[in-house]
């Protein structure tokens, strides 16, 4: 088994030293792997070179935790792309035994495949998610665009189980516009909360 999770490849785009940005985990220290591969497809996506698989190099389980491991990373945010769409239990095998935490942030449009400490779900319009990824969720961000994505984000809501965190977050390039919309939905609807792309406010990945 130790051989085939160390020959078990997967496409990064990139990877990072970093402060979580946004959600339950904002100002955490973690190390993010960005796998390449996504067929979401979100019109306002800001990594959009990260669909395509096939651009990006391989890297082994062996050489990710090695670069996770290296930082004294307390943590590793397995994001994308759409990480869901790899088999991610070589992955999170092979960090769990070097003692490293595993969350994930997903669309929740594939099968999750993995043992993950933390479970964000940010649904998307372009490609419902699975309810059973919703189920597993430890928080459900919803990306507001438009004041329609209200009834959007309390509709995965209702198949959430209990303790899981709400959150809503602003669209990044209409967060002016749309903020002042989400913190009076919060204030009528007190179970949410914001998140904000703080790695952006303060410019930092």
């Amino acid at each position: 088994m130790t051989q085939q999770i160390q020959a078990y490849s997967y496409p990064v785009m990139e990877h990072f030293y970093t402060l979580q940005g946004e959600g339950a985990h904002a100002g955490r220290a973690a190390y993010f792997v960005r796998l390449g591969g996504c067929d979401v497809g979100c019109v306002w996506c800001d990594v959009k070179e990260s669909w395509d698989a096939a651009a990006h190099p391989l890297a082994t389980t062996t050489e990710i935790e090695g670069w996770i491991r290296h930082t004294n990373a307390p943590l590793a945010v397995i994001t994308g792309g759409e990480p869901a769409m790899h088999d991610l239990r070589p992955l999170c095998a092979t960090l769990a035994k070097a003692g490293i935490a595993r969350h994930i942030e997903t669309s929740g449009a594939h099968e999750l495949r993995g043992e993950f400490d933390w479970i964000t779900v940010s649904p998307k319009k372009f490609k419902a998610p699975l309810p059973a990824s919703i189920a597993q969720a430890d928080e459900l961000k919803v990306v507001v665009f438009n004041q329609s994505d209200f009834a959007w984000a309390e509709m995965h809501a209702t198949g959430v189980k209990p303790g899981c965190k709400l959150y809503l977050q602003p669209e990044w390039s209409k967060k002016d516009k749309i903020t002042p919309f989400i913190v009076d939905y919060i204030k009528q609807n007190p179970q949410w909360q914001l998140s904000l792309q703080t790695h952006k406010y303060i410019n930092i990945l």
